[in-house]
């Protein structure tokens, strides 16, 4: 049997960072993964251009059943001391919408700097191991059986992340592991994933896939703006993928298709100064034309403003500003970008990231049950969450 201080399972984001602070402090680190290849969502995030944090980073970006959680590590560990680590690797990146940092070149540039710093810090990478079995001896001894080898080490981190993504290589694992301790895992949901849509609905908008509008998306007290867009199954875009996070099944969602004007006081001074103008016409100026087809009754759509009541300006409103659907439900973990739920925050130190019932024993980055709204804010938590428990273990 083979002795490391530190086994970490999952070559991950989380991984991968706790790995290089454990190293630093001059620990035997050891990461264990079943994968093929170190970091491979790192490589496909963000079309390949890898969305590493956002300039503007606070606990009211993430969702869990203990809001309070993350901000310790968030604190210690921010954005811009990994924008100091990219900068320091010379990598070239840039800003796009709501302070999203994304690399210029590839995503293969964070991965590279963070297998260097791992070489650096001597962390021995294990690939195409299979994890056997867990065993705790005692308090900061566990036995790890693996298809590589057999290990004995003083601290266990699982970085295994979550269920979004299989083709990744996505597995319960980490889930698994806290269970075998009896530590309490919050039920799991795909987060950050398009809608399906009902047949008839189905039906009704699958000639507007393709088409992107600016949208306000409003679900359980909580609205985004942003693109929404139509897709063949459904409904995607950014604002889409980040109340999908909220939603639940059975839950409307409500989408303000037009957010900078008040359609009613439109219409009705349109009334005035183009008596004539068919509605279809007026709504067009504002809207793509298939998607004002869609939402409008044919017979309604052609008829002059003049021919059209208050009362009707305001449902005609109404169904534009308050367009209410029902998904049917989401494209599942194969599409998702994250993992909503997981490992219970209270069963950890937000301080460490170590189990408080089970000595030696972290849970770091996406297992656990915190989940960053889009815009690179699941890998601020895998930095931040790694780092801090990469000073303890």
């Amino acid at each position: 049997m083979k002795k490391a201080d530190v086994i970490i399972i999952g070559a991950s984001a989380s991984g991968l960072m706790c790995a290089i602070e454990a190293g630093k402090r001059h620990r035997n680190v050891v990461i264990l993964d079943h994968a093929n290849k170190a970091g491979k969502k790192i490589l496909m995030s963000g079309g390949g251009r890898c969305n590493f944090t956002n300039y503007d980073v606070s606990a009211e970006n993430f969702i869990s059943h203990n809001p309070h959680f993350c901000k310790s590590a968030l604190s210690r560990f921010t954005q811009w001391d990994f924008i100091n680590m990219v900068q320091r690797y010379k990598i070239p990146y840039h800003e796009r919408d709501h302070g999203q940092l994304f690399c210029d070149k590839s995503a293969k540039d964070i991965l590279n700097m963070l297998l260097h710093e791992c070489e650096l810090a001597g962390v021995h990478i294990h690939l195409n191991t299979t994890i056997e079995h867990i065993e705790k001896l005692s308090d900061h001894h566990f036995k790890v059986n693996s298809s590589y080898s057999d290990y004995h080490c003083q601290s266990l981190v699982i970085a295994t992340g979550g269920l979004s993504i299989p083709t990744m290589g996505a597995s319960p694992f980490g889930y698994k592991v806290a269970e075998q301790f009896d530590i309490k895992v919050w039920p799991v949901c795909a987060g950050l994933v398009p809608f399906t849509l009902n047949d008839r609905d189905k039906q009704r908008f699958a000639p507007l896939s393709g088409i992107a509008v600016d949208a306000i998306v409003s679900c359980n007290e909580q609205s985004f703006r942003e693109n929404i867009l139509f897709t063949h199954r459904g409904l995607s875009g950014p604002a889409i993928l980040q109340i999908s996070s909220y939603w639940q099944a059975g839950d409307q969602i409500h989408i303000n298709l037009l957010p900078d004007i008040d359609l009613e006081a439109a219409l009705k001074q349109a009334q005035i100064e183009h008596a004539n103008s068919m509605l279809r016409t007026l709504l067009a100026q504002h809207l793509p034309k298939r998607v004002v087809n869609s939402l409008l009754d044919t017979t309604l759509a052609d008829t002059p403003l003049q021919g059209i009541s208050h009362q009707q300006f305001q449902q005609i409103a109404q169904q534009f500003h308050d367009w209410t659907i029902k998904p049917n439900g989401t494209e599942g973990y194969r599409t998702a970008e994250v993992t909503v739920g997981g490992v219970d925050c209270d069963a950890l130190s937000s301080k460490t990231m170590e189990c408080i019932q089970v000595p030696g024993l972290y849970f770091i980055g996406e297992v656990v049950d915190v989940t960053g709204w889009l815009g690179g804010y699941n890998f601020q938590w895998a930095w931040s969450s790694a780092w801090c428990a990469g000073q303890y273990v």
